[in-house]
């Protein structure tokens, strides 16, 4: 039996390459030698923060519906880390934060980094729990009506809405649009961004809320990862450029070097 089975070989060294460039990036972002670059949806959470402080309305943070155990995963972390710099942010500056919860596996984290800001600003006896990260519903539209009859009463100046979103981003673009709220929306679910983009102030789209986790934490392997995986994009978007040029003029060395 042949050691390295025909067709492996590739992807076997492209996996070994992937863990080597995290290796690097991680240890690279740790020496602050990453940087990542501005964005202007994450750059104005502060903004829109500041106007909930100035009209004394609440700040919504939804991080949608994602659980730890799905293919949103990912997702759903990048939306945590998000709410730990909200909250620090609205602690910091005096602002009410509502968080409705959707997932029971998720809400005890976002509690806990809630917690966490709120503590390292002094304030932790001014956090409400129950009132500022209920439970609604694991049901889809039952936790998307909950927290459409919640914006509806509380009418806040902002929200920020970063993570996994189905068909209720719609609904909580319109709401919210509807009472007057500051939006800053974004997902990597590429269907419900146009719905983002169409009535957010600033919208976040597809692969830059990864980008925001690192991004705001600021935590070196976080940042090292998204800079590993850019360097592999890049470095297949060269392999494409050349495969292409080669195979035009009979040369298809790249696509049998691929087919090992």
């Amino acid at each position: 039996m042949a050691i390295l089975t025909e067709g492996r070989i590739v992807p076997l060294i492209a996996l070994l390459l992937v863990w080597v460039a995290t290796y690097v990036a991680i240890n690279m972002g740790k020496e602050g030698k990453i940087k990542i670059r501005r964005i202007a949806g994450l750059d104005a959470i502060e903004e829109v923060i500041g106007r909930a402080v100035e009209t004394g309305r609440p700040v919504f943070d939804i991080i949608g519906m994602g659980q730890f155990t799905d293919a949103y995963a990912t997702q759903t972390i990048a939306a945590l880390s998000v709410l730990s710099h909200v909250a620090t942010l609205s602690a910091k500056l005096g602002a009410e934060l509502i968080a409705p919860q959707a997932r029971v596996d998720v809400m005890p984290v976002a509690i806990e980094l809630v917690k966490d800001a709120y503590r390292a600003e002094g304030i932790l006896d001014e956090l409400n729990v129950d009132e500022q990260l209920p439970y609604l519903s694991g049901t889809q539209f039952a936790w998307a009506s909950g927290v459409i009859g919640m914006a509806s009463r509380l009418k806040p100046a902002a929200v920020i809405m970063i993570g996994p979103f189905w068909a209720e981003s719609m609904m909580f673009a319109e709401t919210f649009d509807r009472v007057g709220a500051m939006q800053v929306g974004g997902t990597a679910r590429t269907y419900q961004i146009p719905f983002f983009a169409a009535l957010c102030d600033y919208v976040l789209i597809g692969e830059e809320i990864f980008a925001a986790g690192a991004y705001v934490s600021g935590d070196p392997q976080q940042i090292g990862s998204i800079a590993a995986q850019d360097w592999f994009k890049l470095a297949a978007i060269g392999l494409s450029i050349v495969g292409a040029l080669l195979a035009s003029v009979g040369v298809n060395i790249v696509t049998e070097m691929l087919s090992w």
